[in-house]
């Protein structure tokens, strides 16, 4: 975390009723995930003690959970004893999956999904669910940014996101399907990634549009994701000297976000990075109307029988299955089409500048709770399954905002190693 957020999060914890001898006792103990992974497992043990305090605080006034209740380790290896919040549109054993629904409340799960046992796998703990917008869409969770608490932490995965902002777990599960990773992690300030579609199980998530719907992390920063992503398995390939590209900005970024944007590209080709215009601007305004067609094609189908049950109790997704029925299947062909030759397109671009910088939203986290922000700065790159990732741009005293770096599809290494790279450019 760099130092201007963490100044903030100090803030954050006071407004809350933590006093800085405490904050600075905490800070003792691991936070980020870099430094639970280096800790023995009597001090992650204290840890998970003072994750389990801070909810206890906190989570009276954030909301970023809708069951604490951490589960049995269930193995040995990487991840012992580290904490993780999983969204609640993924199963789990014994644990609510209530889908962000009142619908659905009290709901437990019967298996634990893939991606859960791979992690308990690991050794990790989880340690409870954490709230999501209804059914992984639009209708807002209760939670309120840490950050600030008048502002949302953005959606879908506006529990885990927070989760993590907070200091209450050092990795959180969420899901994308437009923007429901990486626009949380820029609200909330933290680091949010997005693998490459089909690189991570899928089985066990509610579904919302199936070619789509991709899994995602959070952490504290790009060094702890990257660590995360080795103990998974992965590849993190090494550092590299690369030509970056970065993208125009659309009309209708916000002004906070397009000063902290340009200025922080020119601060990184002041400390010696390479980056030229990535002329994208046409076919990222089309991918944002395309995805909007395929998710509504495909969200009505999913929630076909979930609708003919519950009809406008479903709220949001009420309407996504209405407007999905109205989409032909020649237009959802043509969606795809499209979708489909623009990944040949970004496949070129890729060659010139194998990683590409924007914007990780269109500006700041909104306030008030009525709407999870605008998702126009991700779907383009979830429709075209490339690997994406949200790092925390300095902004001096101002909400957090967040920088995406994509690459082409299963270079998920290339693009956070160079996350790690630009992070420590920002912290020189």
């Amino acid at each position: 975390m760099v130092p201007h957020i963490r100044r903030r999060a100090a803030l954050s914890l006071l407004g809350l009723g933590l006093s800085a001898n405490r904050i600075r006792g905490a800070n003792e103990i691991p936070e980020r995930l870099e430094e639970w992974l280096s800790a023995d497992r009597a001090t992650r043990k204290k840890a998970v003690a003072l994750c389990l305090e801070r909810i206890r605080r906190m989570d009276s006034s954030i909301h970023a959970w809708v069951q604490v209740r951490p589960q049995r380790q269930m193995a040995e290896g990487r991840l012992s004893g580290i904490p993780v919040g999983v969204k609640d549109i993924i199963e789990t054993r014994n644990l609510v999956t209530e889908y962000g629904s009142p619908i659905y409340k009290g709901r437990k799960g019967s298996i634990d999904a893939a991606i859960v046992q791979r992690l308990q796998g690991l050794g990790a703990i989880v340690l409870g669910k954490t709230q999501a917008a209804a059914f992984a869409y639009r209708t807002p969770a209760p939670t309120r940014n840490p950050r600030n608490l008048e502002h949302t932490p953005g959606g879908s995965s506006s529990g885990s996101a927070a989760a993590v902002a907070a200091g209450m777990a050092p990795i959180a599960i969420g899901t994308q399907t437009r923007g429901s990773v990486l626009r949380p992690a820029s609200f909330c300030g933290v680091t949010g990634f997005k693998p490459s579609y089909g690189l991570l199980p899928m089985e066990g998530v509610l579904p919302l549009a199936k070619s789509l719907d991709t899994l995602g992390f959070f952490t504290h920063t790009p060094v702890g994701m990257l660590m995360l992503w080795e103990a998974l398995g992965q590849s993190t390939g090494r550092s590299e000297e690369i030509v970056f590209g970065a993208v125009e900005l659309l009309p209708d970024i916000e002004a906070p976000m397009a000063n902290a944007f340009r200025e922080n590209i020119a601060l990184l080709r002041k400390r010696g990075l390479s980056i030229e215009p990535a002329p994208l601007k046409p076919m990222l305004d089309k991918l944002v109307e395309e995805v909007v067609v395929v998710e509504s094609y495909e969200g009505a189908r999913v929630h076909k029988e979930r609708f003919e049950k519950y009809g406008d109790r479903l709220l949001d997704i009420a309407e996504l299955v209405r407007a999905g029925r109205k989409v032909s299947d020649q237009r959802y062909q043509e969606a795809l089409t499209f979708i489909s030759q623009s990944k040949e397109q970004i496949a070129e671009r890729y060659r010139a500048t194998p990683v590409i910088l924007s914007p990780a939203a269109t500006g700041p986290a909104p306030k008030g709770l009525a709407t999870t922000g605008d998702s126009r700065m991700n779907a383009p790159w979830t429709a075209l399954g490339t690997p994406a990732i949200s790092i925390p741009m300095p902004v001096g005293n101002g909400l957090p905002l967040g920088i995406q770096l994509t690459a082409a599809h299963g270079q998920d290494a290339r693009v956070l190693q160079s996350a790690v790279r630009i992070a420590q450019f920002f912290s020189a």
